[in-house]
């Protein structure tokens, strides 16, 4: 019976429903299930517990990490102890071979022992025949039928066959020691290749236990036994051995030549990172030079700040190039973070007010201050301190907690500035008189503003003087221009116009008592 086009539509969408959950649910099966590992990923037959070690080390990596992304933290007991075991019977291989090496080493040995004895016997019977033939010379004058002469060719005859088979015997000893040491190469090289297959269980079973910690399972147990049983063991007594173990691992994928990439790499990420840290730096100032009321400090500490976070964040980047887990790093770090806090309270107190000297910028760089009893120009600042040059050009690193925790006065905060002066003149001068020297005097200085107007006041009449003040405007980088000069025409105007400048005075009264005569005495 054909089924009908809405039965066939219907029995497409079942199929495709199916598909659609049965499907993924097979795809994220665990590699090894309990009672061994699945068909479809690591068939059975060979190795510990009927997993195949080849087809296992034939899954890639990147794959791995995504079918092990569903299993639950039992799953992943069960899928690390399945690759654990097939680390351990690679390790078992590894020993083996090891062994075999060893007892070739001996059996090289006494190879070696039987051709130096061979030829040492070849060279004492090529001494023999050579006396045998000497011998043979020495009876060439007599006639063949005489006895010396038949003793000395039997013995030239004899001479020859030992040292013939004495060279026979020499040559199939070299050929023996070769041999093994051909053999003894070849085990090398499959040592070599055995620890290869070793490295490629190891990453695997990393990976696993890496998504085992990320769901609550303990991987220290088998962190320790990787640790057991990974790394080269170099026997120094052996040279041949030792070069070629190291030879293997340097020219390797799994090793040298992995490393060589592995160092590459970081060198170059590193290199990359310098590069992007250096552009964000440039366009980070690049905006903030546009921004309106920034301070230079702050757009200084926003630059530097960019640069480092990327420079930070290139060296963790490089540091997983290594195949380094910065996890550990990252934990041991936020666990120290409290002891260094409370070891350092003075310094991150000083780093707080940096944080707050940058946001509200109460001064900037080249601003003339008055902070912490220390007065000069500001020349730069950064989180922990303030640099400030004196007017007597000393070198003045103050920290930032002193500053913020105290009044800070920026001189150079404003454009203009109030000169404040004060002069006294006697109680017999001319007020008026005094009073017009000092405004011709600031209104005919350049360098005195015009608005705000200048003031010139009775201040103070004082013990000895009545005290004017004198208070004109200016630019604030003419501040002790105006001051200086002001003060020098004072002096020279009123010494010309007969105003007296009072100084301190004491008067001394000396009064005269006259004494009384005394009687003279009897």
């Amino acid at each position: 019976m054909i089924p009908s086009r809405p039965q066939l539509l219907r029995y497409v969408s079942f199929a495709s429903l199916f598909a659609a959950i049965a499907l993924p649910l097979i795809a994220v099966q665990p590699l090894f299930a309990e009672d061994g590992p699945k068909a479809k990923s690591v068939p059975s037959g060979s190795g510990p517990y009927g997993y195949d070690i080849e087809a296992a080390m034939k899954i890639p990596i990147e794959e791995l990490e995504f079918l092990i992304n569903p299993l639950t933290k039992d799953e992943l007991v069960i899928e690390a102890d399945a690759w654990r075991d097939l680390l351990k019977q690679k390790v078992a291989d590894i020993s083996e071979e090891e062994i075999n090496l060893r007892r070739k080493n001996q059996e090289i040995a006494e190879a070696e022992a039987k051709a130096d004895e061979a030829a040492a016997q070849k060279e004492k019977a090529e001494e023999v025949a050579e006396e045998a033939k000497k011998e043979v010379e020495e009876t060439a004058d007599k006639p063949i039928a005489d006895p010396d002469v038949t003793n000395a060719e039997i013995k030239k005859e004899a001479a020859e066959q030992d040292k013939e088979v004495a060279e026979k015997q020499e040559v199939q000893a070299k050929q023996e020691a070769e041999a093994k040491a051909e053999e003894k190469t070849e085990k090398l090289d499959k040592i070599v290749q055995l620890r290869n297959e070793r490295k490629k269980i190891v990453d695997r079973l990393n990976v696993v236990l890496t998504e085992l910690d990320a769901k609550g399972g303990e991987r220290k147990p088998y962190d320790r036994y990787v640790d057991a049983v990974s790394g080269l063991k170099l026997d120094v007594t052996d040279t041949s051995a030792a070069w070629a173990t190291v030879k293997g691992w340097i020219t390797s994928e799994e090793g040298g030549l992995r490393w060589l990439k592995n160092i590459a790499f970081f060198l170059l990420t590193l290199f990359a990172f310098w590069i992007l840290a250096r552009i964000i730096a440039r366009a980070v100032r690049n905006a903030v030079k546009r921004a309106r009321g920034m301070s230079s400090l702050l757009r200084d500490f926003l630059v530097m700040l960019a640069r480092r976070v990327v420079i930070v964040i290139g060296l963790i980047v490089a540091l997983g190039q290594l195949e380094i887990d910065i996890s550990p790093l990252i934990a041991a770090i936020g666990a120290a973070g409290f002891v260094i806090a409370f070891a350092l309270q003075g310094t991150l107190s000083n780093f707080a007010s940096g944080l707050l000297i940058l946001i509200y910028r109460p001064y900037d760089v080249g601003d003339v201050v008055d902070v912490s009893g220390v007065s000069g120009v500001v020349e730069s600042m950064n989180l922990m301190t303030t640099t400030i040059k004196s007017f007597d050009n000393q070198r003045i690193v103050v920290p930032n907690n002193n500053i913020w925790g105290n009044v800070i006065t920026t001189v150079t905060g404003y454009p203009t500035r109030r000169v404040d002066l004060v002069f006294g003149i006697g109680y017999a001068d001319d007020y008026d008189k005094a009073r017009d020297i000092l405004m011709n005097i600031i209104t005919s200085h350049p360098k005195v503003l015009k608005d705000p107007e200048p003031n010139v006041k009775v201040h103070e009449l004082a013990d000895s003087s009545v005290n004017l003040i004198c208070r004109p405007w200016t630019k604030t980088e003419d501040y002790w221009a105006v001051y200086w000069d002001v003060m020098r025409e004072v002096k020279k105007r009123f010494d010309e116009e007969g105003v007296s400048i009072p100084f301190p005075q004491r008067d001394v009264h000396v009064y005269h008592e006259k004494l009384d005569a005394q009687p003279a005495e009897g």
